[in-house]
């Protein structure tokens, strides 16, 4: 069984940072490229960044550039999201997902989720 467990939020305040984890189970980690989505209330699910099976590649979407940094230890299962700078823009449930194909295609795995609230 697939498992992605995602922990590292909170309420935090603007200009501060959090890391987010997400760890992998019941699954060869290292052959998926792996995401980071977030989905704010009342809002569609949007894509935040991704990192290809060995960490070579990245993508991140505009309004995060230069402020997050995703990154993956594949001998610990784990992608990671570091998050700088963050702006109450950013509050939202953040999510983890896995693909066998690096920004092609669907995603196979999803975490739960978990909550970042960022105050002004």
């Amino acid at each position: 069984q697939v498992q992605l467990v995602e922990s590292g939020g909170g309420l935090v305040q603007a200009g501060d940072s959090l890391r987010l984890s997400c760890a992998a189970s019941g699954l060869t980690f290292s052959s998926y490229a792996m995401g980071w989505f977030r989905q704010a209330p009342g809002k569609e699910r949007d894509f935040i960044a991704a990192i290809d099976w060995i960490a070579f590649r990245t993508s991140y979407t505009d309004s995060v550039k230069g402020r997050f940094t995703i990154s993956r230890d594949n001998a610990k299962n784990t992608v990671y999201l570091q998050m700088n700078s963050l702006k109450p823009e950013d509050t939202a449930d953040y999510y983890c997902a896995a693909s066998r194909l690096f920004l092609r295609g669907t995603y196979d795995y999803w975490g739960q989720g978990t909550q970042v609230t960022v105050s002004s």
